[in-house]
């Protein structure tokens, strides 16, 4: 039996204002320190439940401290280019907002039988800090072309999201009515080990 197809692209942080993201570098928490317990993610464990009927692909994204869109484009069109038959695309943070950008701005070979964006930014989006997905941004009013090139569109997102509002997944839905918006109260920015809910909304897929 032939594999399915997956493609997760992961979030990062982005800046336009260069002195922005040195701020950035001097106070954010360290997170690549050596650790007893380091923290699991439920990308590996999602692809550990699948199993090897899945070809599941989860991209090391270029310069995730501060991304730039021109570069994600091609390190994700030369891992899209490896894939034969029919594809699912995951995006969680930036890499949903990645994921509609591109979307809207290409066409690709593959059949895309599904699309997850969880907690990705819709459109444009800043924080206090300057963060504010700088290339990545877009015109959330385009978002309607994706329905025509994607069979399933699935936005995940939890109301207790600290890092990108709830309110991003409502303009998703606005913006694309055809989607499933699938809300949780208790997932946070899906900083979590496991995610059932989405193993299950895969293996659904027709």
């Amino acid at each position: 039996m032939k594999k399915q197809n997956i493609i997760l692209v992961g979030g990062a942080d982005s800046f336009s204002n260069r002195e922005d993201f040195l701020k950035y570098l001097e106070k954010n928490e360290l997170w690549d320190l050596p650790e007893d317990n380091p923290r699991k993610s439920w990308k590996v464990w999602v692809k550990e439940q699948l199993g090897e009927e899945y070809y599941f692909d989860i991209p090391l994204m270029p310069n995730k401290q501060n991304a730039k869109y021109d570069e994600w484009k091609i390190w994700f069109e030369r891992h899209l280019s490896v894939v034969e038959g029919s594809v699912t695309l995951i995006g969680l943070s930036l890499g949903a907002q990645f994921l509609a950008k591109y979307l809207i701005e290409n066409d690709i070979e593959q059949e895309i039988k599904g699309l997850f964006l969880l907690a990705g930014p819709c459109g444009y989006f800043d924080d206090p800090d300057g963060m504010d997905c700088a290339t990545f941004g877009f015109d959330s009013a385009n978002l309607g072309v994706i329905q025509e090139k994607v069979q399933k569109i699935t936005i995940m997102h939890s109301k207790d999201d600290f890092v990108v509002p709830y309110e991003h997944a409502l303009k998703y839905k606005e913006a694309l009515p055809e989607a499933e918006l699938v809300t949780f109260t208790d997932k946070n920015h899906f900083l979590v080990e496991e995610l059932p809910e989405l193993v299950e909304l895969i293996r659904n897929l027709t």
